[in-house]
């Protein structure tokens, strides 16, 4: 069975290249604010899990017989929630807000086939952020800007985002963007796996 990857995303693609994973990578192309817009209320998990599913039917509605994994991760500090940053000034704003809290991170994957979400998983990870000075939200915005600018939270766990933190709760894949051990259970279960 052909699995496609909807997502552009190199730390999923990562991931499964890691984990010895074939796939295909075929990016969707929804509005992810319309999907939000009907789920005003619901808890950030199920909103990431909704995303995941939305990625995932959008690109298995054009490859009949696929299975389609979508993914997606969003990031709740203080009861607000965060999207990617829009330009290196509010990457700024929100290294600022995060600084001395503990951030949120939903990271969810589905996977759909013909029409119908066959698996679908979220898992947390909850960041601590050390408190952070002006002249370091400065350099690492040299570093990082703008590879940070495709990823929810400012930061890449593969690079130097790892100094942002002073404790992570919850495993490194939730925080890479997709919970790859109950991925690849379900992957076995579907028989793209051996078991």
């Amino acid at each position: 069975m052909t699995l496609i990857l909807a997502s552009k995303s190199a730390s999923r693609r990562a991931m499964l290249d890691a984990a010895g994973v074939a796939y295909d990578s075929i990016p969707s192309d929804i509005d992810e604010r319309a999907v939000e817009a009907g789920l005003a209320g619901a808890a950030p998990a199920e909103v990431a899990e909704a995303l995941a599913v939305a990625k995932a039917a959008a690109v298995a509605a054009l490859h009949p017989g696929a299975l389609v994994l979508g993914s997606d991760s969003l990031v709740v500090c203080a009861n607000r929630r965060f999207d990617k940053p829009g330009n290196r000034e509010e990457a700024g704003e929100h290294l600022r807000f995060f600084s001395g809290k503990v951030m949120e991170l939903h990271s969810a994957a589905a996977l759909v086939k013909d029409g119908g979400c066959q698996w679908s998983h979220a898992s947390l990870a909850r960041l601590h952020v050390r408190d952070l000075s002006e002249d370091f939200i400065a350099a690492y915005l040299d570093m990082e800007w703008p590879a940070i600018g495709h990823t929810v939270g400012a930061f890449r766990i593969e690079g130097p985002g790892v100094q942002l933190f002073s404790e992570i709760e919850g495993d490194q894949f939730t925080v890479l963007g997709m919970p790859l051990l109950p991925l690849l259970e379900a992957l076995r279960e579907e028989g793209v796996l051996l078991t």
